[in-house]
């Protein structure tokens, strides 16, 4: 089949990867003019471990192994964590790693061609036809939209965009301080029932640190306030160690606000389909995003002649993730996690990981 996929990011280069690997001729088409790099980091966890490895993506060196996720109180009393060790050892080998996103889509896109500042005017969904906005076109067997939450593609097949803002928003930053966090391997999380604090190794000395918290346009922590750090370490910087370092170093923080929709059973029609976050935008809440887009990409690859059929396998799997993420889940638990057993938070965390990934319920696991 000739492939056309549009948008060079997570989504879109490891669906060209596969379909590639899958004997397939695929061309991808990114408007910006070069790769796109920006943002801060990716958690990649073993179902996505596993898909990487099948597309031949070097993961040697690729940030940090993680070997635990532990959650704090606000006073300082760690309340349970889960041992990803354990986790890594049920699936198989494959682990959990947290990377920078330049790093990760670096490694991706190598050996992908991919055709650069190809921004599209106009689709034909029906005939999986493009013009690009020179005024030349491309024509395959198979158009798929992987443009991100504003995708071109969607607009074409649906009108519209369907994701809005659930009324959280994420700061976050790179930090080399405090070390014993860089070089522990573990990510820590603190939440008070309201708001998140986390940070997480990334490798090569870097940490990211982040905070989730409610916010809406105008207010107080949407982009653009003013005086920003001052007010994150008035609200965070009594919280334990490492965030009152982190906040006393801090020159300043990206800010990203969650987005979240209905994810509808059916994504395209006729030889078009979408994928990643044109098809299911979804916050970063439990880093979900690029998992979900990386499944895409693979139950893709194994039947580009059946785009509904492909949609409507993951669509289940995708509508009960992101159901789960827009609650929020991680900002709202709090002290709550402390009444369970690290044994019983591990478990649970097994059976989440696999309930979320449709690569994980097909493929053989140690039990």
């Amino acid at each position: 089949m000739r492939v056309l996929i549009v948008g060079g990011g997570v989504a879109g280069l490891a669906a060209a990867r596969g379909l590639t690997a899958a004997g397939h001729d695929v061309e991808v088409y990114e408007a910006a003019p070069e790769l796109r790099t920006e943002g801060g980091s990716v958690s990649i966890w073993p179902s996505a471990v596993g898909i990487l490895r099948e597309f031949k993506v070097d993961l040697d060196g690729a940030g940090r192994r993680l070997g635990a996720m532990t959650n704090w109180s606000v006073r300082g009393r760690r309340l349970s964590t889960i041992d990803l060790t354990a986790v890594e050892r049920h699936f198989g080998g494959l682990p959990a790693l947290h990377i920078v996103r330049r790093d990760f889509v670096e490694r991706l896109a190598k050996d992908v061609p991919v055709r650069y500042g190809h921004a599209v005017a106009a689709v034909d969904p029906d005939r999986a036809e493009i013009t690009f906005t020179d005024g030349s076109t491309a024509r395959g067997d198979l158009l798929v939209g992987a443009d991100g939450r504003k995708s071109v593609i969607r607009q074409a097949l649906w009108g519209g965009n369907p994701s809005r803002l659930n009324g959280w928003v994420t700061w976050q930053a790179f930090t080399s301080l405090p070390s014993e966090i860089i070089d522990s391997g573990d990510a820590m999380m603190i939440s008070n029932g309201r708001s998140l604090g986390s940070v997480a190794p990334a490798g090569h000395g870097r940490a990211l640190w982040w905070f989730d918290l409610r916010a809406k346009p105008g207010s107080r922590f949407w982009v653009d306030t003013p005086n920003l750090m001052d007010r994150l370490r008035k609200r965070f910087g009594r919280w334990p160690e490492p965030f009152p370092t982190l906040l006393g170093h801090a020159q300043g923080a990206e800010f990203y606000p969650h987005y979240c929709h209905r994810v509808p059973t059916t994504w395209g029609r006729g030889p078009t389909t979408l994928m990643g976050d044109a098809a299911h935008t979804m916050p970063p809440a439990m880093a979900m995003g690029a998992g979900q887009a990386l499944e895409d990409a693979w139950a893709l690859s194994n039947s580009p002649d059946d785009p509904r059929g492909y949609e409507r396998a993951r669509s289940k799997t995708v509508r009960r993730v992101a159901r789960m993420v827009c609650t929020e889940m991680p900002s709202r638990q709090g002290p709550l996690t402390g009444l369970v057993s690290d044994a019983f938070s591990t478990r649970s965390y097994i059976s989440w990981l696999r309930s979320t990934s449709d690569y994980l319920q097909q493929e053989r696991r140690t039990p």
